[in-house]
């Protein structure tokens, strides 16, 4: 199964469970994915309504497809950024903060090959 199902399934399974760090891990990390999927923008800039494709599907465009290793290299980069958040808030009133972001990315690392983020070279 893939990681981005594993990821679509376990994110109403959160959500009934009321876990909201796993929601919010889980959540930013699939739009993560469907970001890096995005076609991107050219840059020739508006066209006027005669220039305009024609056609069912004329103006739809192809998503790239990522591979599981994409995928997830860009869940392991999210896991990352939280724990560099995480690291440098250090002022007792952002402790809080830090906890969580510490728990999402342990959610997300839970998804690759090991649950401990320091196996995958954070910390």
């Amino acid at each position: 199964m893939s990681l981005r199902l594993r990821m679509r399934q376990a994110l109403p399974e959160a959500m009934r469970a009321r876990d909201k760090v796993a929601v919010s891990a889980l959540r930013s990390a699939l739009a993560a994915l469907d970001n890096a999927e995005a076609v991107p923008v050219d840059g020739s800039g508006p066209r006027g309504l005669e220039q305009s494709p024609v056609g069912v599907g004329a103006t739809e465009a192809v998503r790239r497809e990522l591979s599981e290793r994409g995928m997830a290299d860009i869940v392991r980069a999210e896991a990352g950024e939280r724990l560099e958040a995480a690291a440098r808030l250090t002022a007792p009133a952002q402790a809080d903060r830090a906890t969580r972001l510490r728990a999402e990315a342990a959610v997300l690392m839970r998804f690759l090959d090991g649950p401990d983020p320091e196996a995958h070279g954070f910390s």
